[in-house]
């Protein structure tokens, strides 16, 4: 698979200042397919769902899977907002769809940004219908920019791979700083991703293949353990390429792998811009009794507070860890525990190994990655997330995130 820049044939981008929140900034962008594509998505499972989540499911749901263009915009998650909200995405969905000249049904439209305050309607609507006749070929960086709410960096990631003979292009952009504990399933995912091919696709197929992509990717890491009211993954495929619809057989894992290894390129690069982060850290539980056991065992230590500000000071406090696994509701035994930090064992059966060791696993999590390994020795379960720590700066970005 080699690297891909982000424009991928049959789609068109752009993104304008419409005022939402920021000034100076791009904070409105559209995703236009020039002919009806082929849209895959998955949606977060928090029971409290932004507007514009509940319409994508629905629209998702009710087929058909094709669509025409995605409106997004940063600033405001339009979460929480009443009827008015509900409104509101109808008014800029219907709006998109005027300018561009396609159904009110070809526009799904995702939002990010502060929950409990309705959007600035008017100003959105202007902004879409200037940009709608000024989308460009190799624009979608500007919209993988304009998403951006507390991020610190553009989060882009593309390859090209051949099926059939023929060169495929996968490309796909995301945000994702705080409010990062992502759990997405399909319609009947603040983090946002978009992600565009020029490959033909079997609609069913393709559902499928994203829900498996997110499962292993932005399912598998935590910021801050806050889902978010508004997580939302869109896999758009043109169909451009030219090849035959892919369904089955080789063509359909070489997808896949395409699929995964640009989402999980995504998913990193969240991890490592969250909000205040700094420190990377694979969190692996081995020895579970079932796989599900594991991972929510590294989900729960992933969540806790404690483990995470000992990360942020350097500090092996192997007991946070164990403790944060006994608490997880899976089975555990104490004795059988067995906790490296950087490779150093720190704890066997279920107590310290010295000052030695904790020495050593001091000077492993003084890098900025590090990989903490549970081992629990009940069986073959196996699981692994991806983590920060928890700083000062988590803490005052979040108390002056309104202000």
């Amino acid at each position: 698979m080699k690297e891909k820049p982000s424009r991928i044939k049959g789609f068109l981008a752009g993104a304008r200042e419409a005022g939402i929140k920021y000034q100076g900034r791009p904070d409105l962008g559209i995703i236009y397919s020039v002919k009806p594509c082929t849209c895959a998505g998955v949606f977060t499972r928090n029971r409290v769902k932004a507007a514009p989540v509940i319409h994508g499911m629905r629209r998702l749901a009710q087929g058909p899977p094709f669509l025409r263009a995605v409106v997004v915009n940063s600033g405001n998650a339009n979460a929480c907002t009443g009827p008015r909200g509900h409104d509101d995405v109808r008014r800029i969905t219907a709006c998109a769809a005027g300018a561009l000249g396609i159904g009110h049904e070809d526009v799904i439209m995702c939002s990010t940004g502060v929950i409990g305050q309705p959007l600035p309607v008017e100003r959105m609507e202007k902004a879409v219908r200037a940009l709608a006749g000024n989308l460009e070929e190799d624009a979608l960086g500007e919209v993988a920019r304009c998403i951006l709410t507390t991020d610190t960096v553009v989060k882009e990631a593309g390859i090209r791979v051949e099926i059939q003979g023929t060169p495929v292009s996968i490309y796909g952009m995301a945000k994702g700083s705080g409010m990062i504990a992502p759990d997405m399933g399909p319609p009947h995912a603040t983090m946002l991703a978009f992600v565009l091919t020029d490959a033909p696709v079997d609609p069913a197929w393709w559902q499928q293949a994203l829900c498996r992509a997110v499962d292993e990717s932005f399912n598998k890491i935590i910021v801050d353990g806050d889902t978010s009211t508004n997580d939302t993954v869109l896999a758009l495929a043109s169909g451009s390429a030219g090849c035959r619809p892919v369904s089955t057989g080789r063509e359909a894992r070489i997808l896949q792998d395409g699929l995964l290894a640009v989402l999980t390129k995504l998913a990193r690069k969240i991890v490592k811009d969250g909000e205040g982060a700094t420190k990377y850290v694979t969190l692996v539980v081995e020895g579970a009794e079932t796989d599900e056991d594991a991972g929510l065992i590294a989900r729960t230590i992933a969540r806790s507070p404690l483990v995470k500000t000992a990360f942020f000071g350097e500090d092996p406090n192997w007991g946070r860890i164990l403790a944060a696994a006994g608490r997880s509701g899976c089975r555990v035994e104490q004795d059988l525990m067995e906790l490296l930090i950087g490779g150093v064992t720190v704890a066997r059966s279920g107590t310290g190994t010295g000052p030695e060791a904790e020495d050593e696993a001091r000077a492993a999590m003084a890098k900025d990655e590090f990989q903490v390994t549970l081992r629990l020795g009940l069986g073959s379960g196996k699981a692994s997330v991806l983590t920060c720590d928890l700083s000062d700066g988590y803490i005052r970005i979040n108390a002056d995130y309104r202000t």
